[in-house]
C-alpha cells in the first residue's frame, strides 16, 4: 500500500508537471504532438507516443533558415527519448531527457539528400509558480553541424491545478550555431495551458513572431 500510495502521488504530480514544459515524454501510454515556428529561423513538428512513463518514440520534421537566407535545411527523422532521471520533490519536479534519431536531410549547398543525425537533452524544474529549462539540440550529417541551445525562464502569476487555466510569462534566450543566426534570439512570450492543450504566443526583440503549440493525449 505504500508503495501505491507513493506511485500515485508521483503519478499525480506528473500530470500536473507535464503540460508546463515541452516534453517529448508526458506519461505512459500517451501521445504527444508539438508544433513550433521558430521566428522565421526553426520551423518544428515532432510526434511521439510513450509506451511507458520513461520512454518515448516517434516522428520529426525541423526546418531551419538563416537569418540572410543563404541556407536552408530540412530534414525528417526518427526518435526516441528517455527520461533519464526524474526528481519528485515537495511541491516541485525535475527532469533529465535524452533523446537521438536519424532521418534524412535536405539542404541549399548540397545535391540531394543525406543521412542526419539527431541527438540532445533537456534538463527541467518547475514548480507551480516558478519554471526554467534549458535544451540543446544537434542536427548535423556530413555536409552540416547546427546546434540550438534554447534557455527558458518563466513565472506564474498565480497557482494552477491540471484542470485549470494557467497562465506564465517567459522569457526565452535562443542561440543557433554555425551561420543560422548571429548572437542570441531573445523572446518574451504568454503561456497558457488547461489539461493536456499548451500554447504559447510571443515576439523576439527584432519583432518576430514566436509560437508554439502542444496536446497530450
Amino acid at each position: 500500500m505504500k508503495f501505491l500510495s507513493l506511485g500515485l502521488g508521483a503519478l499525480a504530480l506528473a500530470l500536473f508537471a507535464a503540460p508546463v514544459a515541452a516534453k517529448p515524454i508526458a506519461f505512459a501510454r500517451g501521445s504527444t504532438v508539438m508544433a513550433e515556428y521558430g521566428a522565421g529561423t526553426m520551423n518544428e513538428f515532432q510526434a511521439f507516443y510513450a509506451p511507458r512513463y520513461w520512454w518515448s518514440g516517434g516522428v520529426g520534421w525541423t526546418e531551419l533558415l538563416s537569418e540572410d537566407g543563404s541556407l536552408e535545411r530540412d530534414i525528417v527523422y526518427l526518435r526516441g527519448n528517455l527520461l533519464a532521471k526524474r526528481w519528485n520533490l515537495p511541491g516541485a519536479q525535475a527532469n533529465v531527457f535524452v533523446w537521438g534519431g536519424l532521418g534524412r536531410a535536405t539542404g541549399s549547398d548540397f545535391a540531394g539528400s543525406t543521412l542526419a543525425r539527431n541527438v540532445g537533452f533537456q534538463v527541467d524544474y518547475e514548480t507551480r509558480r516558478v519554471y526554467s529549462a534549458f535544451r540543446t539540440d544537434l542536427q548535423e550529417s556530413d555536409y552540416f553541424s547546427h546546434r540550438i541551445d534554447t534557455l527558458q525562464l518563466g513565472i506564474a502569476p498565480y497557482e494552477h491545478d491540471y484542470d485549470t487555466l494557467a497562465t506564465w510569462i517567459v522569457l526565452q534566450g535562443r542561440r543557433y550555431s554555425n551561420g543560422l543566426y548571429d548572437g542570441t534570439e531573445t523572446a518574451l512570450l504568454l503561456r497558457l495551458f488547461k489539461g493536456g492543450t499548451w500554447v504559447e504566443v510571443g515576439a523576439t526583440t527584432d519583432g518576430k513572431l514566436q509560437a508554439m503549440a502542444m496536446f497530450n493525449f
